[in-house]
């Protein structure tokens, strides 16, 4: 394991620690004005969503590691608090990527990206039309950590006015992530694709507490072919089967091998099925 106090190395070699690390991290496609209305499209990846009631978000447009001068959003939400966050579809990377140039103060990354201005409803930085949801936001305070390369800039936004593309929704609605194609930053120049076979659901634990890892059986904790995952789904279930349970699967299963069903079934998500097949095989 390889350990790293961030005070025994240089801000460049821990930022690409961080950012290999800390990861994936969604992007904000932001847009914001200046004080004479100039508008700015820029993307960071220093950025979550924090809280519902408010609506909260907040990006980082931290200070150039280079040579800690800041960043033209910085200067525009300190001159204007308003900002527009655009999410990042596969179908817009390479354009966000080309708008992350550093051009100078004035040029509308709009236009060089070849993205399309959509005239915004509660503030006055335009949204990107290409996107498949933007926020629309009020900028209720900015903390900014101190004037040395890499240094936060921690925007925190009220979001006052959102926006779904019906691409990305279903009959009734709601956010379809089988629909979305979000990309998302990794280190260096490395990004990920939030689609298709990398969609993966986990059961959020109910209202229920689970038994926990430590209520397995030895038999099955101590063997090495059940991954840390196998017994953290098998440890989410409220309550093991009953005897009469166990008895009718084996009933119903005779030259079954129990292990391997069990298994099986683990992988497909069922896992009281699982925990019968695993409890059987401890009769014999």
């Amino acid at each position: 394991m390889l350990t790293i106090n961030p005070k025994e190395v240089s801000v460049s070699v821990l930022h690409g620690y961080l950012q290999g690390s800390i990861a994936p991290r969604p992007i904000a496609f932001a847009s914001t004005i200046d004080k004479d209305g100039n508008v700015n499209l820029s993307p960071f990846s220093f950025f979550n969503v924090f809280g519902t009631n408010p609506p909260t978000l907040i990006f980082s447009p931290n200070r150039r590691v280079r040579d800690g001068s800041q960043k033209h959003t910085l200067e525009n939400v300190l001159e204007h608090d308003e900002v527009v966050i655009n999410m990042v579809d596969f179908a817009m990377v390479e354009q966000m990527s080309l708008a992350s140039c550093e051009y100078e103060k004035g040029i509308n990354e709009f236009v060089k990206g070849g993205l399309t201005e959509e005239p915004s409803i509660m503030v006055k930085p335009p949204r990107v039309k290409e996107s498949k949801a933007a926020f629309e936001c009020k900028v209720k305070q900015v903390i900014q950590m101190s004037e040395e390369g890499g240094s936060p800039n921690l925007v925190i936004c009220e979001i006052v006015l959102a926006h779904f593309s019906a691409d990305i929704l279903d009959e009734n609605g709601k956010i379809d992530q089988t629909k979305t194609d979000w990309v998302a930053r990794l280190g260096g120049d490395w990004y990920v694709r939030a689609s298709g076979d990398a969609l993966f659901e986990v059961a959020k634990p109910s209202i229920h507490k689970g038994i926990g890892v430590e209520a397995i059986p030895d038999f099955i904790k101590n063997d090495s072919s059940f991954s840390g995952n196998d017994l953290g789904r098998l440890g989410n279930i409220e309550n093991l089967p009953s005897k009469d349970e166990i008895d009718d699967f084996i009933l119903h299963n005779p030259n079954a091998n129990f292990k391997e069903m069990g298994k099986e079934y683990l992988t497909h998500g069922k896992i009281k099925e699982a925990w019968m097949a695993l409890l059987s095989q401890s009769r014999f």
